[in-house]
């Protein structure tokens, strides 16, 4: 028996040839056969496109969809072999099905976990959820940050400059002390042992962390399992600042 949080759909592996326009990456299937997949990561995916990467496709049965293939992971190599995951569409949704699960102790008691709620000074961001219990308790803004970057057995976040997560840290510094502020960041990879913002790419990222933490922000750097089978939960990395 498995303790999978997520389990993939059937998929196919390939090698990644190339990836390009943010949205598109080139695969050479088993068979030979060479094919478009759409990539659902805007971000550089610094340390984890290295052409030639073993890499494992999604596909749709969508008629209208036009690129039926989704690239799902990539294996990296370095420091050892280790799949990673790149659809960003995933996190959330693996968090989600995580919370249900009351699999996060560092949260405490809730009762309700709405997802997508509107907040912030012009009310026009939304944090990825919003837990509550009891009214003794304070509410929990909780926003998900997808990781993959890493150096060595070093997690880091972002791997380039972020004005929308600068944004998102300033947001939930405002909601404290009323309520409690929490940044998951999403370990996409089971090899990393530790975490670190990633203050070389985004240096006002990394003050920013360090402002909200001293002002009561909880930071949970949550590392996960990843492989063609699925996603499982191994618990959280040690923070390092």
């Amino acid at each position: 028996m498995t303790d999978w949080l997520y389990s993939y759909p059937k998929l196919y592996p390939g090698l990644l040839l190339k990836r390009y326009k943010r949205f598109f990456a080139d695969v050479q299937m088993t068979s030979g056969e060479v094919v478009t997949a759409h990539c659902p990561n805007t971000g550089p995916m610094t340390g984890v496109s290295k052409i030639g990467s073993p890499v494992q496709l999604s596909k749709s049965d969508n008629p209208n969809r036009k690129l039926a293939y989704t690239l799902e992971l990539i294996q990296v190599q370095e420091p050892e072999p280790t799949w990673v995951g790149v659809n960003t569409a995933l996190p959330n949704r693996v968090v989600k099905l995580a919370l249900e699960k009351f699999l996060f102790p560092e949260l405490g008691d809730y009762t309700q976990v709405k997802g997508e709620v509107v907040y912030g000074k012009d009310k026009k961001s939304r944090v990825d959820f919003y837990l509550t219990g009891s009214e003794q308790q304070r509410p929990i803004y909780l926003e998900v940050k997808n990781t993959t970057w890493t150096q060595g057995n070093l997690a880091l976040f972002p791997d380039t400059e972020t004005t929308r997560g600068q944004k998102h840290l300033q947001e939930l510094m405002e909601v404290m002390p009323h309520s409690r502020a929490v940044m998951l960041y999403f370990i996409n990879r089971g090899d990393c042992p530790e975490f670190a913002p990633g203050d070389s790419t985004d240096p006002v990222y990394g003050k920013l962390l360090r402002q909200a933490i001293a002002l009561g922000l909880e930071v949970l750097p949550c590392r996960f399992d990843v492989s063609p089978a699925g996603i499982r939960y191994l618990g959280l990395a040690k923070l390092k600042m």
